[in-house]
This record gives C-alpha cells, sequence and structure tokens, in this order.
C-alpha cells in the first residue's frame, strides 16, 4: 500500500489493466468504477484515443455520469486528454506534431528499422501510424496476436536499439520503447511524467497525492519516467496482479 492515501490513482494500458492491445477483463472493468467512486481514474498510454475506447471505455460497466466524470484519459502519453462526461469522450487538448516532425520521423524509423534488420516482411497491419501527436513503429503490425509479439523481442534490445539509432537522426523530437515491441516519436519532453504533470495542472491535485501502477518501471520501461519524476508507484506483472492489488487498495480508500 502507498504511504498516504492517495487522490489519484494513474495507470498504463497494455499489460497493467489488460494484455497488450485486448480488451479490460470483466474484473478490471468493476475494480475500476469502484475507484473512480472514491479517488480520480487515470490512464497513462502511448496507444491512441481508439485503442482506449475499445479496451477500456467500451468495456466499463454500468456507471453514473457521476463516477465516470472522474475518469481521465491520456493517449499518447498526454499529448492527449480526454474526459468522460455524460457518457461521452470530451477532448481537454490534443498536441499535435507538425507535418515536417511527422516527416522526420517516419523517414527516420522506417530508414533505422531496415538497417537493423527490423524491418519485418510478415505483419499484422500498419507497421508505421500517425496517431496525431505521437508517430508508433510497430514491428510487427498494430494487430500482431500477443504470443508473436511476447516472442519477438523478450529482453528488449530490438527496441532499445532502434530507439537509440532512430533518436541519434532526430534529436528535436522525443524517442521511446512504447510497447511489447513499439518505439514511440513525440514532441520533447513527451513521456509518462509530462502525462502525470499535466494531470495534477489539470486536477489541481499534488503529484505527491497521486499513485502509478505500471508493469514497465526498470529504468528502460517507459512506465520509468513517472517513478524518476518522484511519483509514488507499485510494479505490476499483468492485470491479475493489478486486480489483486486494487482489491487490497480500494477498502482502504473512503468514499466521496
Amino acid at each position: 500500500m502507498p504511504a498516504s492515501t492517495p487522490r489519484l490513482v494513474a495507470f498504463d494500458l497494455d499489460d497493467t489493466l489488460a494484455p497488450s492491445k485486448s480488451p479490460i477483463d470483466p474484473r478490471i472493468g468493476d475494480l475500476l468504477i469502484a475507484l473512480a467512486e472514491r479517488v480520480e481514474v487515470a490512464i497513462i498510454s502511448g496507444g491512441q484515443l481508439a485503442q482506449f475506447r475499445s479496451q477500456v471505455v467500451d468495456r466499463l460497466p454500468a456507471a453514473s455520469a457521476e463516477t465516470l466524470g472522474h475518469v481521465h484519459l491520456m493517449p499518447t502519453c498526454g499529448t492527449q486528454y480526454y474526459r468522460l462526461t455524460g457518457g461521452e469522450i470530451e477532448t481537454v487538448y490534443a498536441h499535435s506534431l507538425t507535418d515536417d516532425e511527422k516527416t522526420r520521423a517516419l523517414t527516420a524509423v522506417e530508414e533505422e528499422a531496415r538497417r537493423l534488420g527490423l524491418w519485418e516482411s510478415e505483419t499484422w497491419g500498419d507497421i508505421l501510424e500517425d496517431r496525431g501527436s505521437q508517430i508508433t513503429f510497430s514491428a510487427l503490425g498494430q494487430r500482431a496476436p500477443l504470443e508473436a509479439k511476447t516472442a519477438w523481442d523478450p529482453t528488449g534490445a530490438k527496441k532499445n536499439a532502434l530507439r537509440e539509432a532512430v533518436a541519434a537522426r532526430i534529436p528535436d523530437l522525443e524517442v521511446r520503447s512504447g510497447g511489447s515491441t513499439s518505439v514511440d516519436i513525440t514532441h520533447r519532453g513527451i513521456d509518462k511524467a509530462y502525462g502525470m504533470t499535466q494531470l495534477a495542472e489539470v486536477t489541481g491535485i499534488p503529484l505527491d497525492d497521486m499513485l502509478f501502477i505500471g508493469d514497465r518501471l526498470d529504468p528502460d520501461g517507459n512506465d520509468y519516467p513517472v517513478l524518476a519524476l518522484g511519483v509514488a508507484c507499485h510494479a505490476v506483472h499483468g492485470w491479475p496482479d493489478t486486480a489483486a492489488y486494487l482489491d487490497a487498495l480500494i477498502p482502504t480508500l473512503p468514499a466521496r
């Protein structure tokens, strides 16, 4: 349990609330609503809004508009921010890359992936995706099955090598290891710590009163910037681990 009672609990999405690109289990849906009845709930991920909708929003159990209003959605690591208002997804802000930035990012990541032998010929969907505020490289395609993604780079060495090579090409942009097979490119300074800082600014809740739950809090992981920011963090290994932790946490939080 965190040292103090959090007023906001934030989550990574893939491999924290659900398997990569997969819908949340009904148990997680119930726990997220139970949590939102007590504190603010945020989800911060490199994924785009469509993933948030299909993986989480469309899978939540019935809840009051008041409870859903305490859910914060931050795709592409917080460069986009949405709230659930009256059952609809409302845009708070969205900071997109320029056309020049997108072109340079797409060119650099494709050329470096080919040079390193990481451009696969058999894929499930697009390898490159323009998410507006983020360019994402997915080695096996956007719809690759979980088993294939898990087997592609179990140590993270391939992603890290690609990240370093691309970062050297476009030093004015941020290049990060994303999910199990992905590399994400955004404006400089954009990571999950940015998303948490934006949450503090918009909600007025200090970072000291927040808790972050994620599966990649290791120094090479895309959740690590939140830990480095000084936010209280809890590491998990898959959604059942998250569910077990929430089962213990939620009863300790006062109802509104």
